[in-house]
């Protein structure tokens, strides 16, 4: 039986996710296959490279470095987050990630991007751990309107939020039986309407089709949820969230705020090992 592991984005709130997975990695769970979108393929990837607190060692060792993210990057490069420094610098020189382990590993590496020209999830496999996986990477957590659309294999692409925030469905398609999923929200959340879509139908007036996929955003999300929640119901799923809303912003400079949010995470990973390892057959 194929066992699968689904990460939800987020932005910050993904030290959440770091937290709970970081638990699984030091406790020897594995998956067959990993799926995440947005910061849940940015941090995600350690568990494909076994690098447990790694994502949230840079993230507070950089929280106020205005390379890594400052509204002078926005306005000097069109991205927040800045791209040559989080997605090559970090990983290749200030906190090498490991690529011979991601390489190795026999986990499959899955991530979300949604393309600008037609609105829909991509969902693009990564293997090698090169600086080509490194810009999807970017790709699938590039928010709209503090990001640019990152262009690769000739599609403009954007944060895979927008498209499939939650991909269990993809996950179910590919056959997996069992699958765990990690939510940034609580339980009783329901995504609202965006507020900033006239700001978005201003600036990405050129991709109808992406606008109509942010307009129609909050709907597909909570339908993710109900199939998640279903999924838990039948024993297919299990599910791992928040309590209550994290103490964390989608944008965060402060490192206490950061720990505070990854420790959350550990500590309801703990809490949830043993009924993982049973959900498990571990």
């Amino acid at each position: 039986m194929k066992t699968g592991l689904v990460l939800e984005g987020g932005a910050m709130r993904g030290l959440f996710s770091a937290g709970v997975t970081d638990v699984m990695m030091e406790n020897g769970i594995s998956f067959d296959r990993l799926v995440g979108v947005s910061a849940g393929a940015a941090f995600g990837c350690n568990y494909k490279s076994g690098q447990h607190g790694r994502a949230v060692r840079y993230n507070t060792r950089f929280a106020k470095d205005k390379r890594y993210c400052s509204m002078q990057s926005l306005v000097r490069t069109g991205d927040l987050f800045g791209a040559k420094f989080c997605y090559h610098t970090v990983p290749n020189k200030l906190d090498v990630f490991d690529r011979e382990a991601f390489n190795n590993s026999p986990m499959e590496f899955y991530l979300v991007c949604t393309d600008c020209a037609t609105g829909l999830p991509v969902y693009k496999r990564c293997d090698v751990a090169d600086d080509t996986c490194f810009e999807w990477i970017r790709a699938s957590a590039s928010m709209p309107l503090v990001s640019k659309p990152v262009e690769l294999e000739g599609k403009m692409l954007l944060d895979g939020g927008i498209s499939d925030s939650i991909p269990l469905k993809f996950m179910i398609r590919g056959g997996f039986e069992k699958n765990v999923v990690v939510l940034t929200r609580p339980r009783g959340y329901e995504k609202q309407p965006a507020s900033m879509m006239p700001m978005m139908k201003l600036t990405l007036r050129r991709y109808p089709n992406l606008l109509d996929a942010m307009n129609n955003r909050h709907n597909n999300y909570n339908n993710s949820r109900r199939l998640v929640f279903a999924e838990e119901k039948a024993g297919r799923a299990f599910v791992i969230c928040p309590d209550e809303p994290l103490p964390i912003g989608r944008i965060e400079h402060d490192a206490d705020k950061m720990r505070a949010a990854y420790n959350i995470g550990r500590a309801i990973g703990e809490r949830n090992l043993e009924a993982l390892k049973r959900f498990m057959n571990i």
